[in-house]
């Protein structure tokens, strides 16, 4: 359960602003020629979003370690497979 945070609607406002501002830099971002840097770059910014999403519309940022251990297995694992995948993908 939650500790009893409470978040105001200008941190909502912020955190959606910053989604939103995210959004547009990864749009623009697909529109230069990295290589293979596009995908991490759009991978990272993906990852922050996500990350934004989940500490505050739900409102992990107030829980406890053990969820917190629980919500972080996924990210390792879908970090590891990705990683090999850029991997396997620069050793081609």
């Amino acid at each position: 359960m939650a500790r009893g945070t409470s978040t105001s609607r200008l941190v909502y406002l912020a955190v959606f602003a910053a989604l939103l501002a995210l959004t547009v830099v990864t749009v623009l971002v697909s529109y230069v020629d990295l290589g293979l840097g596009n995908v991490v770059v759009a991978l990272l910014i993906a990852s922050v979003k996500a990350s934004l999403v989940a500490l505050f519309f739900m409102h992990l940022k107030g829980e406890s370690r053990l969820m917190w251990g629980f919500a972080l297995i996924p990210i390792v694992f879908l970090s590891l497979i990705i990683f090999g995948t850029l991997v396997d993908t620069m050793l081609r």
